[in-house]
């Protein structure tokens, strides 16, 4: 059993700050000690595969979860330009509001988010502003792990997505899915069936040509058809979901409807993503990674430039090729939603760059989206409006997801996704279920 690290990409570089280097690795090493699963990474090739089994359902809806790793600045992506007290933070870093796209008297969007306007246009995107986590936690590791748990206090390991799909009665080993990474997420571990890989192509039997790959699937048919307990059951699950991808992923197929997606592992990720809710093997929730977000230096200045305009642009012509990708009539069925461990800073600090902060934005894309507009109360920059100097958070972040489960799982229960919260006044950020 061992786990496998990721290459270094631009999208990951040095960000300068230590904790946040050193968490990722933490994160990378632990997941061999893993005591509810075990990785099939010799016999799969990279694939990490829950032993544990619950049933399930397929659900006609999707869920997209876009977590933007080292606390992206929502106050950047979604700027109050309205407040006067952004502009007298960051003298150096501050957008100017002539250069805001989809700008209302409050807020408007960075301008390398031009890809996507045409969605917050049509009404398919929107934000959430002033959310996070209840109490500050701004450390990388912990903030992350406490928001993808979404149970505080709780002894138990298991995240909110594994929570979720535990509820339904379908026990398909495609589920949820983590791409892009072999390592299982917080939000994806527990005891309910997940499936995380680096690539679709990894999804598939170890060895270096098709007939070892068949003797080896034979032999581990006969070793664990009859097998029983959860070691059994995990082998053959694992057995099934590689039969069920190797045809997808080995058969050569363009974006479609035009798409382009960017280069690098984001853009792969969300069009190998695309390609895998496309073939309908019963996949439900999908969990893909862009970062790292944690700019200490080299934000970018007001003339634009810098690190944050670059990787928002990746950003936004990412999920706009998606969404292209998808369709009308997929995408309408899917629903993608950011979340980040943390703001950053109100203040910009001495390096033209954001330490770490408090509250944050939360980004709404596809079906059943009310976009368009900024949702959440916004509580204001001025000094005596921060939480220790940052913004302030008015929305639990779990009150969005509530949101989107009731509004596109209607079916499932929030309560038990997400035990003991009490979601506040609905943000009114997505349509209804029918009722």
């Amino acid at each position: 059993m061992h786990t496998q690290t990721e290459p270094a990409t631009s999208e990951a570089a040095d960000c300068g700050c230590g904790e946040f280097r050193t968490s990722r690795r933490r994160v990378l090493q632990g997941a061999a000690a893993l005591t509810a699963g075990v990785a099939f990474n010799s016999v799969a090739g990279g694939v990490f595969r829950e032993a544990a089994f619950a049933a399930s359902g397929v659900a006609s809806n999707m869920l997209v979860v876009l977590s933007l790793r080292g606390g992206v600045d929502g106050l950047s992506l979604v700027v109050p330009h309205g407040d006067q007290a952004y502009y007298d933070a960051r003298p150096t870093l501050a957008i100017p509001s002539d250069r805001l796209i989809g700008a209302d008297s409050t807020f408007g969007l960075h301008p390398a988010l031009a890809p996507l306007l045409p969605m917050w246009l049509d009404g398919s995107f929107g934000a959430v502003q002033a959310v996070g986590l209840p109490v500050p936690n701004r450390s990388h590791f912990a903030a992350m792990e406490e928001m993808e748990d979404a149970d505080p206090g709780s002894a138990l390991r298991r995240g909110w997505l594994n929570r979720m799909v535990g509820l339904n009665t379908v026990g398909n080993p495609l589920e949820a899915v983590m791409l892009g990474k072999p390592t299982v997420p917080t939000s994806l571990y527990g005891a309910s069936p997940v499936v995380a890989a680096g690539s679709l192509k990894q999804l598939k039997l170890g060895g270096t040509g098709p007939e070892v790959q068949q003797r080896t699937e034979k032999s581990l048919h006969r070793v664990w058809d009859k097998a029983t307990g959860p070691m059994g059951r995990a082998a053959r699950s694992a057995l099934q979901t590689v039969g069920t991808v190797q045809t997808l992923a080995t058969t050569k197929e363009a974006p479609r409807n035009g798409a382009v997606y960017p280069g690098g592992a984001f853009g792969v990720a969300l069009a190998e993503t695309a390609r895998l809710l496309r073939a309908d093997v019963g996949a439900e929730v999908v969990t893909v990674d862009y970062g790292s977000w944690d700019m200490h230096s080299n934000l970018g200045t007001r003339e634009g430039g810098g690190s944050m305009a670059t990787m928002t642009a990746v950003l936004a012509q990412g999920i706009a090729a998606f969404f292209k990708d998808l369709g009308a009539a997929l995408g309408s069925r899917v629903t993608m939603v950011t979340i980040s461990e943390f703001g950053r800073r109100v203040d910009e600090n001495g390096n033209r760059g954001l330490d770490h902060g408090y509250g944050n934005a939360m980004l709404l894309f596809g079906g059943g989206v009310k976009g368009g507009d900024v949702y959440g109360k916004w509580p204001g920059l001025g000094p005596a409006q921060r939480i220790d100097g940052d913004l302030a958070v008015t929305r639990d972040y779990r009150s969005v997801l509530t949101e989107v489960l009731r509004s596109r799982f209607p079916t499932t229960d929030a309560s038990k996704v997400f035990p003991g919260f009490r979601s506040e006044t609905a943000l009114g950020a997505m349509v209804p279920p029918p009722s």
